[in-house]
């Protein structure tokens, strides 16, 4: 499966550490069509570059996406 355009719910939903991105804010490299601008550079963080779109994950479209995401991420939250 290949990225769906104008989507970037996996530069907005998760938490990013490497680049001290919070959950649910965009990162810093999204662009306004919803494009990473680091895609093919080495400062791609690993955990993105690993980070391969599915069905499951994606979805019928963005929103659905985002639920996933969303959801992922408040699962696999360290409690504090």
């Amino acid at each position: 499966m290949k990225c769906r355009p104008g989507c970037g719910a996996c530069c907005i939903a998760p938490s990013i550490s490497s680049l001290n991105k919070a959950a649910g804010e965009p990162c810093r490299h999204l662009t306004p069509d919803f494009r990473c601008r680091i895609f093919t550079r080495p400062e791609r963080p690993a955990c993105c570059a690993g980070l391969q779109p599915s069905r499951e994950m994606c979805g019928d479209n963005r929103e659905a996406a985002l639920a996933w995401l969303t959801a992922l991420e408040r699962a696999t939250r360290p409690e504090c």
